[in-house]
This record gives C-alpha cells, structure tokens and sequence, in this order.
C-alpha cells in the first residue's frame, strides 16, 4: 500500500509526486487510462479563455500565446499519459504572468468539467500548517525545538532521545504507522472508521525505532500525529481550533479547514484510487480523513493554497529566526530534494506537496523568481512509479523555470 501523507507525503510530493527517474522506489501502480477517465474525455474541462484573457472561473494566461501553448500542451500530455481524470495548475511569474488552467473531468459519472474553484483534500500539506503552529508556540516561548517528545507525550519508544526539531525535520527514527500492515488493513477495510491519534501512533509503536535520532531521514506521519499532540498538551485546545485561530485567521485563509470528519465543502472533485483492498480503482471522496490527522487531513481551494505558498516559505506568520530554523533543510537521499521543518525544497521551490487517497497537490514558491505554483488533481493513482502530481510539476517548470525544475518527492519504501 502507498503510503500518503500515507507514505508518499512528501513523497514528496510524496503524495504528490515525483518526478525524477529515481522515483521507482515505488512499485508503479496497475492502472489503465480507461480506468481513470472515460473515452471522449481527454478535452472535457478546458476552463480559459487563452492567452490573453481570463475566465468568468478565474482561468487563463497573460504569459502570450506561445508560452500558453506550450504549457497548455505539456498539461495535457502528462494528464493523457498518466490517464488523470482532472487536473488544475495555477503559475504566478511577477513580471512575467500568470497561468491558471482547469481541464479534464471533476466527475466521470457526470463528466463534470474540473474547475479552478473546487476544493482538494491537500493530504501532506496538513504538514505545513501543523508545524507552522508548533513554530508559532515556539515564537511564543510555549516550547522550544530542541525539547524531547517526552516532556509532552509519554509512552513514545526512545522519546527522552527524540527532540520536537527532529520530528519536524523526519529524522526521529520512529516507525510510519502507515507502514504498518495492520493499519493498512484496518483503514482500507473500513475507510469511513474514526481514527484517533493514539490508536494512529499504536500501530507504530509496535515496531521498534528504525535508526537513532538524528541519524538519517525517514518520512513519517508517526512524527506529525506526535507534534499534533503537543500543540494540544501545551494550547489546551484541539488542533483544528489552534490552526483556525492561530494559522488560517492570521493567513486570512478563509477557504481552508480541518474537518472534522469526512464533510468536504461543494464545489470538489470525485477523488480516485487503487489503495484498495482488491487493488480496483475506487470513488474515494468522502473517505474519512482522520487517519492523517495533523499530517494529512486538511481541504483547501486553488486561492487560498496560491496564498500560502508565500506566507509558508517567508515566513510571514512567524519571526525572522523562527523562520530561519524551518527553512535549514537537510538532505533527505533523494536528489535535489532536503527537508526542513514540516517543508522540503525541491530544486529551488519551497514547500510540500500532499497526497491521499484520490487527491493529490503541490503547492511551492520560488524565492529566487518570486514564482508560485499549485497543482490539484484527482487522483493519486501512479504512473510507472511516480505521482501525477509530481509529473505535473515537473513538466510545468520544465518550461517556466528550466534552472528550476521542480524535483519531485521523497518516497519511502
């Protein structure tokens, strides 16, 4: 089973995507066009005006006519290859342009055109958010990176040796619950189950710790379900309320949340995949979220994440030297990829990406060129081995920013 913010988090674009050759760590899915989108399909959706105009959606470009071909094609190619039902990609180039496209299908029943203004389940970039209030603690004087887990939560294996840094940073050396085979079983035998978090970290704890802290990098939902606890030992409050009041608020992210439970806000895509029992694609919409907690259960829209790009890679909720500690990345094994605290750069842009079950994003920011781009699609189901996402990404910087072409995930195995 693929694990998300389930194994492929950060998969980097682990969830959503990779995209470099190396990225065969995962087994490549068995998966047909035809399973993913209807015949006749492949121009359903095409939601802009062209170069030169927008959209009562939002959609269009200002990059010219032949910049906008040239994207509008390599879209579509990944989105044939890889059979994705419905994509969205937003690119925002100051002094250059923008480019906002929404094609393929929403709903392949329906045969609903995918739209620039629907709301995605973000998978990891819950990572971002959740981290981002853990450094606003820190700010705070709350708490303090280099503190052990077991000041907060007790019961954590070697937890008097893991730092909250080295759980941010995915270098604890405590087992992904997600790999756990039991989990697997349990979550795709009942996707509707409620999950709490410490039957999330009990799937994990009874495997032994597989490195010393610090060692290496290892990514790790177990790491964010923990800093989600301490947010809530140390606030009072539960997670969702201290992102709300804390992050979202502050952000003025008015079209982001953290469910509850499986409610998802219309308008959003069908979500579809093969991390089934019976390995058959399936409508995995309102599959409930909680399994991912702090590391994957958050749902956003294409506005909101083109925001946060920024506000997340600068800084802007946090102080200078806060800031300057999320952002000292490591190496992580995968080339052009390190790892910092809940956010990766990837050849240059910062931030995550995000993948569950039937949905999958990326949302980076370029500093050098002030550039932001966001990918939303609708499925997380591979293609030889690598997320969609990640191929999206890939072929769109390959164009726009080819010094930077974005480097795609980090998958575990």
């Amino acid at each position: 089973m693929r694990r998300t913010s389930y194994r492929r988090p950060f998969a980097a674009a682990l969830l959503a995507a990779s995209v470099l050759a190396p990225m065969t760590t995962t087994p490549a899915a068995a998966f047909h066009a035809t399973d993913v989108r209807p015949a006749g399909a492949h121009t359903a959706g095409v939601r802009a005006t062209g170069a030169g105009g927008y959209g009562d959606d939002g959609t269009g470009s200002s990059l010219g006519p032949a910049l906008t071909a040239r994207l509008d094609k390599a879209v579509a190619d990944v989105r044939k290859q890889a059979g994705i039902p419905g994509v969205v990609v937003g690119l925002w180039m100051p002094g250059k342009g923008n480019y906002v496209r929404a094609t393929g299908v929403a709903d392949k029943r329906t045969g609903r055109p995918m739209s620039a203004g629907d709301y995605v389940r973000i998978g990891s970039e819950t990572k971002t958010f959740t981290v981002t209030a853990l450094l606003e603690l820190v700010d705070r004087h709350k708490v303090r990176l280099d503190d052990p887990i077991s000041r907060y939560v007790p019961g954590v294996p070697g937890g008097r040796r893991i730092t909250l840094r080295q759980l941010a940073e995915m270098r604890s050396g405590l087992f992904p619950y997600t790999s756990d085979a039991d989990f697997e079983h349990d979550l795709l035998s009942d996707p509707q189950r409620v999950f709490t978090p410490r039957e999330l970290l009990a799937y994990g704890f009874k495997h032994p710790n597989t490195f010393a802290p610090g060692a290496q990098f290892e990514y790790s939902n177990t790491n964010l379900i923990l800093l989600g606890l301490v947010v809530e030992k140390v606030t009072g409050h539960k997670l969702r309320d201290v992102i709300e009041r804390r992050v979202l608020r502050p952000a003025q992210l008015r079209h982001t949340l953290f469910p509850k439970g499986n409610e998802f806000p219309k308008p959003h895509p069908q979500g579809y995949t093969n991390q089934t029992l019976s390995g058959e694609v399936e409508n995995s919409t309102n599959w409930n979220p909680s399994w991912a907690w702090a590391a994957g259960a958050m749902i956003s829209n294409l506005q909101d994440l083109r925001h946060w790009a920024k506000v997340v890679a600068t800084g802007t909720l946090l102080s200078p030297e806060t800031q300057a500690q999320r952002l000292r990345t490591l190496p992580t094994g995968f080339p052009g990829t390190t790892y910092g605290l809940g956010i990766f750069n990837a050849s240059g842009w910062i931030g995550h990406n995000g993948s569950l079950p039937g949905y999958e994003t990326v949302t980076v920011y370029l500093p050098s060129k002030k550039a932001t781009l966001v990918v939303m699609l609708n499925t997380d189901i591979t293609y030889q081995g690598q997320e969609p996402s990640t191929l999206v990404a890939r072929a769109v910087t390959e164009i726009v920013t080819p010094d930077n072409v974005y480097a795609g995930a980090v998958v575990n195995p």
